[in-house]
């Protein structure tokens, strides 16, 4: 399985490619962590709530502690004022331990659809062209890696010239059909192979494989 292509060309923009892809995940991940933290910033309202709720605890323990000892009414008296600050503060701290819970389980799920929405997209695009170019270059390396005699050589010449577009072949000749006239078939054959994204064959060594 072959990777990247030969020619420093579209090798240099499939690794720029690939590495943009990586940039942009590493981005979204980024904005996922600071969408995290951002919301996980709410939690100093749930501190602040239960700091409340623990100040009126303490303050009708303190008054429950104060009247205990007075006579006959002290004890049930210091009592029913514990009771009251459990049901008033105790509950105030019970709702900002909850929305602390609330606060940071909304921070993960934001920052997780940050960061997997637009990287699932990504990949949902790049993934298909990616595969699709590796099996391309697997295939056209397995297809032209054979030693290229001078019949072969025509015979990719003339692939080149019937079967590329003329947008492709406009880099390697202005004249296809006559370049494959007239025998000129090094610019055919170096379009086909620049085609897959392969270097041509070097022309000595085709008239060597005879």
């Amino acid at each position: 399985m072959h990777f990247y292509p030969q020619l420093s060309g579209p090798r240099s923009r499939t690794i720029a490619a690939d590495l943009v892809v990586v940039l942009l995940i590493a981005l979204f991940a980024w904005s996922g962590m600071k969408v995290h933290d951002t919301v996980t910033d709410l939690n100093s309202i749930s501190r602040g709530v239960q700091d409340a709720g623990t100040s009126v605890q303490d303050g009708f323990k303190n008054v429950a502690g104060a009247v205990s000892g007075i006579p006959i009414v002290g004890g049930s008296l210091s009592d029913s004022l514990g009771s009251a600050g459990q049901a008033t503060g105790g509950n105030v701290v019970a709702a900002g331990r909850q929305g602390e819970t609330a606060v940071n389980d909304t921070a993960r799920v934001l920052g997780w659809v940050t960061f997997a929405l637009p990287t699932l997209v990504l990949l949902a695009f790049f993934i298909p062209l990616r595969a699709r170019q590796i099996r391309g270059l697997t295939a056209a390396r397995r297809a032209l890696h054979a030693v290229v005699g001078p019949e072969r050589r025509r015979l990719l010449a003339m692939r080149a010239a019937f079967g590329l577009s003329w947008l492709d072949l406009k880099a390697y000749s202005t004249d296809p059909i006559g370049d494959l006239e007239a025998g000129r078939l090094d610019p055919l054959v170096a379009a086909l192979y620049a085609e897959a994204g392969l270097r041509p064959p070097a022309a000595e060594a085709a008239t060597g494989a005879l």
